[in-house]
């Protein structure tokens, strides 16, 4: 059974969101603020984060931060009560892989949990005929390995952020679309997040030393999408 660490202030959704989750067959720790979330992801090691954004004391976002300064690959998923994009790209950016607006049923945020863990688990889809290890310039990707090194330094990737560069330098030159992006790397079928994108490829740029203006990997196709520049 999948771990799932829930960190939710209101009583009242986080004893809903965790019932929901066992139902799902989800191994649950809940727990009522940041604080006690940081205590018990050492103690639970929880395969997934289900992440309240607005708690009190240590906020969301705080948390978010402090997960990504000890480990870079746990998967985060961020609920919000708040459909506001600002809140929503700032916790992106923080690091989360994927968000949820509140109130959220329960098999749409296992749907969630048990994507985003295949993102953690595995490469990005046609990667079976390319070599083991693609470079290009100072940027390594090791498809079989799932790493990622810049000038010989490994970049730790949260899954997201994997996947999104697994799929696109595996048909360097070509443009794809964020709703493309969307499909291929979150599993989502519907339109209107395009932010999900546009804040992984911003992290993704910021950890391999991309410059956003005029990048060396991931290039901005403007009014479209991103593609990964040709060897």
């Amino acid at each position: 059974m999948p771990r799932v660490l829930l960190i939710e202030d209101d009583p009242a959704v986080r004893e809903g969101v965790a019932l929901g989750l066992r139902r799902q067959n989800h191994e649950v720790a809940a727990v009522p603020t940041g604080e006690e979330g940081m205590d018990r992801l050492r103690s639970f090691r929880p395969a997934v984060v289900v992440l309240d954004l607005m708690l009190p004391g240590m906020s969301g976002l705080d948390v978010c931060r402090a997960v990504r300064a000890v480990d870079q690959t746990l998967p985060i998923i961020m609920a919000t009560a708040r459909g506001d994009d600002v809140d929503i790209v700032v916790g992106l950016e923080a690091g989360a892989d994927d968000y949820v607006v509140k109130p959220v049923q329960a098999r749409v945020l296992d749907a969630r949990i048990r994507a985003v863990l295949r993102r953690a688990g595995g490469a990005a889809p046609g990667d079976g005929g390319l070599p083991k290890i693609d470079t290009y310039g100072e940027l390594a990707v090791d498809r079989a390995g799932l790493t990622v090194t810049v000038r010989g330094a490994p970049v730790q990737l949260a899954p997201s952020e994997l996947r999104l560069l697994l799929t696109l330098s595996a048909s360097p030159g070509q443009v794809f679309s964020r709703q493309q992006l969307l499909e291929a790397v979150w599993e989502h079928s519907y339109h209107g997040d395009a932010r999900l994108v546009d804040a992984c490829v911003k992290r993704l740029r910021a950890k391999m030393g991309d410059p956003p203006r005029e990048p060396r990997y991931i290039q901005t196709v403007r009014g479209f999408g991103y593609r990964f520049a040709a060897r």
